[in-house]
């Protein structure tokens, strides 16, 4: 299950970027055609955020579709798998979207005194 090293390499990168401030939520974005599974990464969150600044944190997942464009006649697809036949009949896609994985959002504790 690569999605345990990827969720501690997001856990990671989180909580260097909030500097030691307790994290309350964060957004992913992740592509239907990544191969990253949102509930495996749902799962092991949990697990890998126990004693840093993000645990009790709420996580939210974006699922992105895939979406393709032809090369042959510049149609825009939907694609349930990295790859596809346009109604065209041509199968040269570039995928446009659906293969992301990024932290979106990071919303911090604000103290005040």
């Amino acid at each position: 299950m690569h999605e345990l090293g990827i969720t501690q390499n997001i856990v990671a990168i989180v909580a260097e970027h909030a500097k030691g401030a307790k994290v309350q939520r964060v957004l992913l974005e992740i592509g239907k055609l990544s191969a990253i599974m949102p509930d495996a990464i749902r799962f092991c969150f949990d697990i890998c955020t126990q004693g840093t600044v993000l645990e009790g944190a709420t996580l939210e997942i974006l699922e992105i579709p895939g979406l393709g464009r032809c090369r042959q006649c510049s149609a825009e697809i939907y694609l349930d798998k990295p790859f596809g036949i346009c109604n065209c009949g041509s199968g040269q896609l570039d995928l446009i979207t659906g293969e992301e994985l990024k932290i979106k959002e990071i919303e911090i504790e604000e103290l005040c005194v």
